[in-house]
């Protein structure tokens, strides 16, 4: 039996002034993240926010809201709901059987194995095209999958306008993204985190 790589260790982080408590979860020996699922929050922290980001963003003036499968979503309808929009777009990670000609960009994550893929439901083309158009996430720490969801609506014809999310991590990100860092909002910050040497964590410096 492998042990859980959830620790007895705890990160609070300032979520656009709510303290939410993370496990910190060790990825390798000597290096771990603090986690957060957001759909293990509950309904009120996900409205919370849905309008902390909706009011960062409405001055980009948004038309439609893109969020990537799958803590992306709830996400992306909070937001859309208190921005008072309706139509959103779910950029999906599975292949279903109507995504057989769909947009594809291949994308990696910290908390997953091995590449994923996002696709973008050629149906939904139509919504994007032209459109001010907002791509959300809950957390962005390696920022290959926003940087996809950013390509997809793109190749789309959307007009990206901005990136928010619940959190950033640490600052792997920001290379990856290249110019496209400037779009992103973030309702608060996370570090990664190195072994104390006493048995706990520390977070790593300059994350």
């Amino acid at each position: 039996m492998t042990s859980s790589p959830v620790t007895e260790h705890r990160w609070t982080v300032d979520v656009a002034g709510r303290p939410v408590e993370l496990p910190i979860v060790a990825i390798k020996p000597d290096f771990a993240i603090s986690l957060m699922m957001v759909i293990d929050l509950g309904v009120d922290f996900l409205a919370h926010v849905g309008r902390e980001l909706a009011a960062r963003l409405e001055p980009l003036r948004p038309e439609v809201i893109v969020g990537a499968a799958t803590l992306g979503i709830p996400v992306a309808i909070e937001v859309t709901r208190a921005l008072g929009l309706d139509r959103y777009v779910v950029l999906q990670k599975s292949p279903k059987i109507h995504l057989g000609d769909a947009l594809v960009e291949p994308i990696t994550s910290i908390t997953s194995k091995g590449e994923q893929r996002l696709l973008l439901d050629r149906r939904a083309i139509p919504l994007l095209r032209g459109r001010r158009t907002v791509v959300v996430d809950d957390v962005v720490a390696s920022g290959s999958s926003l940087k996809g969801s950013i390509a997809l609506a793109r190749a789309a014809g959307a007009e990206v306008v901005g990136a928010g999310v619940v959190l950033t991590e640490a600052q792997e990100w920001r290379p990856v993204l290249g110019e496209d860092a400037a779009l992103v909002t973030g309702l608060g910050h996370i570090p990664q985190f190195a072994p104390d040497g006493k048995g706990g964590w520390i977070p790593i410096a300059g994350t």
